[in-house]
């Protein structure tokens, strides 16, 4: 039996490798834009290894995108020729939104490619908190502040929260404050909202925002703990973030604290989270009159009018925290240490505290949160953000109707 002949083809069909490359070359590109900025081409080249006119091609697509700009004023060349025209993020027009669950409330914002918060908002919660009103109540926020806003384009939305998150089927697996198991958060906000959405959980989304806008920028190795009414962590080696089988890597709810008296849902005593929830600061806190209702801000106010009994119990909360942070330094080894934690955000005395328990030889390596006035919003944005910056050429693609 004769063989069919192949079809000619009037272009070659890209391989895989090709598609991957220039990728992964456009990432570098805008990595260099945002970090740069306003910066030459030619500086790019230089910067990356990527030839001259490699890089010429992505910032002509990633102008096209609408993600960079040439700036204003071009920068002389020191030589015979044209000036060197240097490039920058345009932030006029693209945003992503953020959504993050937290125990008592959600936060939805947008941010601006450069990880800034231009508008935000908390719903609260009531009642009992399913999911699907809570996701509801997420995309209609999102919809009124994108309304308010009609000079801007969205790229996507990036979901955050504590628990068991799943970022490869976009589901939460199990919250358990929340109640939550096996909700399909992808595909219920993306029905909901028409945009493509990322989920992850909230501390690797924090490593995300520390390295591309935040204190850990340039950093080998990141670990980001997270203590709030979820205590969890987060781990990034060469700008990867380990995920583990099913993204469960990160869950040190039950990691022994040594000293700990807290009894844990579990039915041991000393469990991370069982000692460091927000909910233990504040039922401590109205043991000691220092509050009377279960809101931990009440509890930094009070210690900033002077209420030594909340003073205390922020920094001994610090100093527990600080004990877990050198365990996981012993186990990890990272860089950098990135803790979000509301007394280290709110106070010097309680990042000293925590810097103490963790020992004099590795204190300078551990630092509080880059975003403290904004680390829900901005947990929930970067992870559309991290997509975008891997990915510029596939995640913007569709934001512009004349996008290349």
């Amino acid at each position: 039996m004769p063989r069919t002949a192949a079809p000619t083809l009037s272009s070659p069909i890209p391989r895989v490798a090709d598609r991957d490359r220039r990728r992964t070359s456009a990432s570098v590109v805008l990595r260099s834009v945002l970090e740069h900025g306003p910066v030459a081409r030619s500086t790019i080249a230089r910067l990356t290894g990527l030839s001259p006119a490699s890089v010429t091609g992505h910032c002509a697509r990633l102008t096209g995108l609408g993600l960079i700009r040439e700036a204003a004023a071009p920068r002389a060349s020191g030589g015979v020729g044209r000036p060197h025209v240097p490039v920058d993020l345009d932030d006029s027009r693209l945003v992503v939104a953020g959504v993050h669950v937290a125990v008592p409330y959600t936060t939805v914002a947008l941010l601006d490619l450069r990880g800034r918060v231009v508008a935000v908002r908390e719903v609260p919660h009531s009642g009992a908190v399913d999911p699907y009103d809570v996701l509801e109540e997420a995309a209609d926020a999102l919809a009124g502040l994108l309304d308010a806003r009609p000079g801007v384009r969205p790229l996507g939305v990036g979901f955050a929260a504590g628990g068991w998150v799943d970022r490869a089927s976009g589901v939460v697996v199990e919250h358990p404050l929340l109640g939550w198991r096996e909700v399909p958060v992808r595909d219920v906000l993306g029905a909901r909202t028409g945009l493509p959405v990322h989920v992850d959980g909230h501390a690797r989304a924090l490593v995300n925002a520390e390295r591309l806008f935040g204190r850990a920028r340039g950093s080998r190795s990141v670990l980001h703990l997270f203590v709030g009414n979820v205590v969890d962590a987060a781990f990034a080696t060469n700008d990867e973030v380990h995920h583990g089988p099913r993204s469960q890597a990160g869950t040190i709810a039950h990691l022994p604290v040594p000293g700990g008296t807290e009894r844990c849902a579990c039915g041991r005593t000393g469990c991370l989270q069982a000692e460091l929830s927000e909910r233990t600061l504040c039922r401590r806190a109205r043991a000691a009159g220092v509050i009377g209702g279960t809101n931990p801000r009440h509890v930094v106010r009070a210690a900033r009018d002077g209420d030594t009994a909340a003073v205390r119990l922020l920094t001994e909360r610090a100093r527990m925290t600080g004990r877990a942070v050198g365990l996981l330094l012993d186990v990890l080894n990272p860089e950098t240490v990135v803790v979000t934690e509301i007394g280290v955000l709110s106070r010097r005395d309680c990042l000293g505290a925590l810097r103490a328990a963790v020992g004099d030889g590795r204190a300078e390596s551990v630092v509080a949160s880059s975003f403290p006035d904004s680390v829900l919003a901005v947990a929930g944005g970067s992870v559309a953000l991290d997509v975008l910056y891997r990915d510029p050429l596939g995640a913007s693609a569709g934001a512009l109707p004349d996008a290349i």
